[in-house]
């Protein structure tokens, strides 16, 4: 999958830090992601999820809150409130590039957040929360005698998950204002609730209440033996696999390519990213863009790539031909290209005297029990290949706008 590093302002103005894990083909819908309290956009539980998703032809964007991870801003700046703006930020700039989100999921205090905006994004078909709270104000639990300290001095200080993060009274306040068991019965929207029933953090209670609140159509999912923050791999993957699974019949279906006459090749631009293109044949589909270091994304083979990639498969193509035809024990060919430019002047075999021309430097490997004389014989037939006699003589392009 193509994995994209954006950015898009946040509910307070800063910049966001985020991933958009976009399929090979053109995503049959976008989903979007909260992390849990004070994680991030690339803990496990997103990552897996998001290839997943990518499998099933579904796009995620998954994002740094304001103030965590790689997003600016200051964490003692924000609450529950500005997170719920933070994804509402997020969903608005799918909307604009791309397409809004049709499936939410959120992560602990995550998923309390997917259920508290659901319905300030009419675009969403279905929500998935993963060991999320009831209510927001279940994190004052985590925060323990500290919860004291905050409300006398107005802040304070604490270590979570081994990291100092400053609270503010105002956020207290905020997440114990919230009234979720309304928005959850108002939420009217397929709603999938997976919890671990081992969940020391977020007991199993949480999940019951979630679901006894929402209405139907509801589902819910045990994640037997998983922790809070999915730190298994198989926990991960399995919540990513069932979600993937659940959530396709509440999504269009994958959208038809546009047809391609037998014979034509179709060059399309993605739009994501600056140069990534869709190549498309009658029964084929790849892609191709440019390296980082070009202004690319590195999501595909580029021009120069798939040019060599054209004289490299025709040559073992031809050499497979030609050793079959013969009986000659050729047990397999590898060919390695590099496109390079060299100096006219350098090239003795060259009819050009100045400037540079293109190079594409050609590397057989022959296996098999060959004599001398026939992996020189193969040597030649190796320039005999139909797209080496194309780059090697005169090649006429038009080029003519269609209506």
């Amino acid at each position: 999958m193509a994995s994209l590093k954006i950015q898009f302002p946040g509910g307070q103005g800063v910049a966001l830090a985020a991933r958009l894990d976009l399929p090979d083909a053109p995503p049959r819908a976008f989903a979007l992601f909260a992390h849990c309290f004070t994680c991030s956009k690339d803990s496990r539980a997103p990552t897996y999820i998001a290839r997943a998703l990518v499998e099933q032809g579904i796009a995620l964007l998954r994002f740094d809150f304001t103030g965590l991870g790689g997003s600016e801003g200051e964490f003692a700046n924000t609450n529950f409130s500005s997170n719920l703006t933070d994804v509402v930020a997020a969903a608005d700039w799918l909307r604009r590039e791309h397409a809004a989100p049709a499936l939410l999921i959120g992560h602990s205090l995550g998923g309390a957040a997917v259920l508290a905006v659901a319905r300030r994004i009419p675009e969403v078909r279905a929500v998935v929360t993963l060991n999320a709270p009831f209510a927001p104000d279940h994190v004052l639990a985590q925060l323990g005698d500290d919860v004291a300290r905050i409300e006398r001095d107005g802040e304070a200080t604490i270590d979570i998950a081994g990291r100092p993060f400053t609270v503010r009274r105002e956020f207290l306040q905020d997440v114990s204002a919230q009234r979720q068991d309304e928005r959850i019965r108002d939420l009217r929207l397929p709603l999938l609730v997976m919890h671990a029933p081992t969940d020391h953090i977020v007991g199993i209670d949480h999940a019951s209440g979630i679901y006894t609140a929402a209405r139907h159509p509801k589902s819910f999912i045990a994640l037997d033996g998983a922790d809070h923050l999915l730190t298994r791999a198989e926990d991960a993957r399995y919540a990513a696999q069932v979600i993937a699974a659940w959530v396709d019949r509440y999504l269009p279906d994958l959208p038809a390519l546009p047809a391609v006459t037998a014979g034509v090749l179709r060059v399309t631009e993605r739009r994501v990213g600056k140069f990534t293109a869709r190549v498309q044949t009658a029964n084929h589909v790849l892609y191709a863009d440019e390296p980082v270091a070009a202004g690319g994304n590195d999501t595909g083979l580029s021009p120069y790539e798939l040019l060599s990639a054209a004289l490299g498969t025709c040559t073992v193509m031809t050499l497979r031909m030609y050793a079959d035809l013969k009986q000659l024990p050729l047990t397999r060919a590898s060919v390695e290209i590099e496109h390079g430019k060299i100096h006219a002047a350098d090239c003795a075999e060259c009819e050009s005297r100045e400037g540079r021309i293109d190079q594409l430097q050609r590397r057989l490997t022959l296996e098999g029990d060959l004599t001398a004389d026939q992996r020189q014989r193969l040597l030649e037939i190796a320039d005999r290949c139909p797209v080496h006699r194309t780059l090697t003589s005169e090649i006429r392009i038009t080029t003519q706008l269609v209506e």
